[in-house]
C-alpha cells in the first residue's frame, strides 16, 4: 500500500511540474522584460502591449561571424521592416559596454535598432533560449502581438543570415502586422 501511494504521489508531483521555460508556443504570453539599449534607454515588453507589435532576435554573441551577418542585414534593409508598425530588437547575453559588448558591436555594424543586452541571462532563461551548455542564446526569433502573445517563434534563423530583414518583413506580412503610418 505504502509503495502504490508513493508511486501515485510521485505521479502527481511529476504531472505538477511547471512547463519549462524552454517549451514556449505561439499562443503563449511572451515573458516579459527590462533590459537596457544600444540607444540609451531601457526597454519594457510591457511598455508595447495594446500598442505596437515587437520582434526579438535573439542572437549568440557579438562581433562572431554569424552575428555580424545577421546585424549587417537588419541594418542595411531594416526599412523592409519598418513599414510596419513594429519595435524590433536584436537581443544577447552580452553586456552592454566595453569592447565586446553590445554597444560597440551596433556601433560597428551601424544598426539604427536597439540591440538588448541581458547580462543576468534571466531574460534568456525565461524565453528559453539560453543554451546553458555554451552559456549563450540560441539564434531564435520571437513575433509578438500588440495583445502581448507569441504570434511566431523562428528557430531557423541560423541558416538564412544574410536575409534576415528580408525574412522577418515577410513574416510580419504573413502575421498580418499593420503597416507604419
Amino acid at each position: 500500500m505504502r509503495i502504490l501511494v508513493a508511486l501515485l504521489l510521485g505521479g502527481i508531483a511529476f504531472a505538477a511540474v511547471p512547463m519549462a521555460a524552454g517549451e514556449l508556443k505561439v499562443g503563449d504570453p511572451a515573458p516579459d522584460f527590462k533590459l537596457q539599449a544600444t540607444d540609451g534607454k531601457t526597454y519594457s515588453l510591457s511598455d508595447f502591449k495594446g500598442k505596437q507589435a515587437v520582434v526579438v532576435a535573439w542572437f549568440p554573441k557579438a562581433f562572431t561571424r554569424g552575428c555580424t551577418i545577421e546585424c549587417k542585414s537588419l541594418a542595411e534593409h531594416g526599412d523592409m521592416i519598418k513599414k510596419y508598425d513594429v519595435t524590433y530588437f536584436m537581443a544577447s547575453v552580452d553586456p552592454l559596454e566595453g569592447d565586446q559588448g553590445n554597444k560597440a558591436f551596433a556601433a560597428e555594424h551601424k544598426a539604427d535598432f536597439p540591440l538588448l543586452s541581458d547580462p543576468t541571462k534571466e531574460t534568456a532563461k525565461a524565453y528559453g533560449v539560453l543554451n546553458e551548455e555554451r552559456g549563450f542564446a540560441n539564434r531564435w526569433t520571437f513575433y509578438i502581438g500588440k495583445d502581448g502573445k507569441i504570434q511566431a517563434i523562428d528557430k531557423d534563423v541560423a541558416t538564412r543570415l544574410e536575409t534576415s530583414a528580408q525574412d522577418m518583413a515577410a513574416k510580419l506580412g504573413e502575421l498580418h502586422t499593420p503597416a507604419r503610418h
